[in-house]
């Protein structure tokens, strides 16, 4: 696996794995290497470091050896936990409005949202996951859906 510093041609920059250099260019020139920010399929490999980890022959991990030489090497990105680009921040801030203020009614979200509607249960804003097929139907029949660019945190024991 490699990964390759991407831009598009509106100057937004991501990053993306790929089996092999060989796989990049095949999936570059038919089209499917598309920028992760705008869409578009007009994406050039960017300007990349290597990523290089070695121990110097003291012991030291690098870090502490650029401390110790006065080197000025620059601070480690941030965990992969937190959002690089802005619209990732986006997304995580519409994800946490949207729990905080709202029910997670989880697989019942069709059969919640048709209730509302017809006025059998109170109104509440609520979220959760339905089949497409399902979304469509609750459309057709009038009731306010949205669909959301994020799907619920699943829970590892």
């Amino acid at each position: 696996m490699i990964n390759y510093s991407l831009k598009c041609g509106a100057d937004h920059r991501f990053d993306s794995w790929f089996q092999s250099a060989e796989a990049f260019d095949k999936l570059q020139s038919a089209g499917m290497v598309a920028c992760a920010i705008c869409g578009s399929t007009d994406v050039q490999k960017d300007l990349m470091a290597p990523s290089v980890s070695s121990r110097r022959k003291d012991g030291a991990p690098p870090e502490e050896s650029a401390q110790q030489d006065g080197g000025d090497e620059a601070p480690a990105p941030g965990p992969l936990s937190e959002p690089a680009s802005p619209a990732e921040q986006a997304l995580r801030a519409l994800r946490a409005q949207v729990e905080a203020n709202s029910d997670y009614v989880g697989r019942d979200f069709a059969r919640e949202a048709r209730a509302m509607h017809s006025g059998e249960a109170p109104q509440r804003a609520i979220w959760g996951e339905t089949r497409g097929d399902e979304a469509k139907a609750l459309i057709e029949e009038g009731v306010p859906v949205t669909p959301l660019p994020f799907r619920p945190t699943r829970k590892n024991n």
